[in-house]
Formats: structure tokens, sequence, C-alpha cells
């Protein structure tokens, strides 16, 4: 199993709609894939189930909300009884070995960093502050642990566009991170800052663990996979020349790798993202561009985590 956290500071730039479609390719090719939406604003979820779906069969008790809630996250019950079958994206597959779950998000995930922050401070020694710490950050890695889990080849972990301590569990979770990102001043400015904190978070997460952190904590090493340029502008076939500019700056200046893959902006694809459930990707042609966008970055992703060989469909 591969676990990706899919993440960039800024919003808008189309990372849950990446995430949805990458997701549902992956499936579509035999692959067994998870989604964990951890966006409080829950637009992956709802690119799977109505609003009306999840109001009257999710938001009360299967959200991924209510597993962080309580005196630790994961205490009160296992995240295995959170994951989802969405029918209609599944059926859209057809005759495929894959298949696609998700574990839903909530509204009100946007108050659970202020509880988590207060239990990270909940402790009086130096080592109750470190345990803490791992037990802390590390509750969706342990998690994601559980036997039940082996059946994925792929986690995809949809983050909130912050570095608070929701995000930070998927970070120590994954053992690799896509960053989204779009070809313009604002959303490029804090690429190296990302992955500056992310280094700093797996430092310190290391170092308490060496410090002896018990409770079967081991180290982890998550690698950046790069940033893939989305909602790019086309002309003739070729990333305008005012947006290349800014895919070549980042290319050459930052640490941060850069995808070959880019998704260009398509209002006619991604307006109604999901709608009837079904990501856009497997609904559209196969002809069309966007979806030979979408398959050449799949080849790259997957190809990276080592689950297809030589870029076979």
């Amino acid at each position: 199993m591969q676990t990706v956290a899919v993440m960039n500071y800024k919003g808008g730039v189309g990372k849950t709609t990446l995430t949805a479609n990458l997701g549902a390719i992956a499936a579509s090719r035999g692959l067994r894939v998870l989604l964990i939406d951890l966006d409080p604003q829950t637009n992956l979820t709802f690119s799977f189930y109505s609003v009306d779906e999840w109001h009257g069969d999710i938001s009360d008790e299967r959200t991924i909300k209510q597993w962080y809630e309580g005196d630790m996250p994961g205490r009160d019950f296992p995240l295995t009884e959170l994951i989802l079958t969405p029918d209609p994206v599944n059926e859209a597959m057809g005759d495929t070995q894959g298949g696609l779950d998700i574990i839903s998000s909530h509204l009100a995930l946007i108050d659970i960093d202020l509880k988590l922050a207060a239990l990270l401070g909940g402790s009086t020694t130096l080592e109750g502050s470190k345990r803490r710490f791992l037990e802390l950050h590390g509750c969706l890695r342990r998690a994601l642990r559980d036997e039940h889990f082996s059946e994925y080849d792929l986690v995809l972990i949809d983050c909130a566009p912050n570095f608070g301590l929701v995000t930070k569990t998927a970070i120590v979770a994954s053992d690799h991170i896509l960053v989204p990102a779009k070809a313009d001043y604002l959303s490029t400015l804090g690429l190296d800052y990302l992955v500056e904190n992310c280094v700093k978070l797996v430092g310190q997460y290391n170092e308490f663990v060496a410090f002896g952190g018990a409770g079967g904590h081991g180290t982890i090493e998550p690698v950046t996979l790069g940033a893939v340029f989305t909602m790019v502008q086309m002309y003739s076939q070729q990333v305008i020349l005012s947006q290349q500019r800014y895919i070549d700056e980042v290319q050459v200046n930052s640490t941060v790798p850069v995808l070959k893959s880019t998704i260009r902006h398509s209002p006619r694809h991604f307006g109604s993202s999901g709608d009837g459930g079904v990501p856009a990707m497997l609904s559209a042609a196969r002809t069309d561009d966007v979806v030979k966008e979408f398959d050449a970055l799949a080849d790259e992703v997957l190809g990276a985590l080592g689950l297809i060989q030589g870029g076979a469909r």
C-alpha cells in the first residue's frame, strides 16, 4: 500500500479535482484505492455523494470528524468503520478488478485542530510531552496499519490548505507528498516553504522516536513526488508563455521537483466535477485532451509509486 498526501497551502489549485480523478483513474486500471477527505470543505466527499446523501446517511456518525474526537483520535472506534463504497463511480468502471472507497470529511472538522492542540499541551513532563506528540501526530499512521487496509494498493489523502495538526497527521501517515499548484505567483510562492515545514515535522517526529517514544512508533520518510501544475491555460497545445515562465522558475530555482504532466483549465469538465458521483475523467471521451493529460499524470504518479510498470494502462 502506498499512501500519498495531496496538499498545498494555497486553495483553489485543483487539489480536490486532481485527487478525485486520479483516484478514479487508478481504480479503473484495476487498483484498490482509498480516498481520505481531510479538508473541512468536504468537496472530495461531495464528488461522490450528494449533499442530501451526506446529511441523511453520513454526517452524524460516519465521518473522519467523529474519529478525531474523543480523548485521543481513534480510541473510540477503528478507522475501518468509516469506510464508504460509493456505488456510481464503482459501477462506472465496468468489469475491472479495481475499486474505490472513501472516508468522508465533515464541515466541522475545522474545529478539530483546536482540540488536538489542547491535547498536545496536556502533559506536564518533557517525556510525556514527546510521547503525546508522537501519539497525536502518528494517530492516522497507526490506524492505517490495521490489516484491513492491506487490501488497498493506494491511499490518497486530500489535505486542507493549511499546516494544522490534522494535516500533520496526514504527512506522518504518508509515504509520499504530491503538491498541485497553479502556474502563478501566489501558488508557487509557498512551495519551498511547504516542503521545508514537512521536512521539519519529519525531523522532529523522528527525533522524538529516537528519544524513546514507546507504543510501536517508527521513523518516517515521506518523499515529495513533486508539484503538478493544474488549471494551466493552453494555446496550440502548449502552456501559454506567461504561465510557462512560472513553471520554469520552479524547475530551476525550487527544491521541489516538477512533474512532467500538466492538467489544463477545463470548466467544461470540472464545472460540475463529480456530478452524479462519477469524476469527469471516467465519463469523458478517451480521446479528449484533458483525459489524455490525466492518463499521463496517472502513468507518471503510479509509475513513481511502483504501482504500474512501463506506463501500462
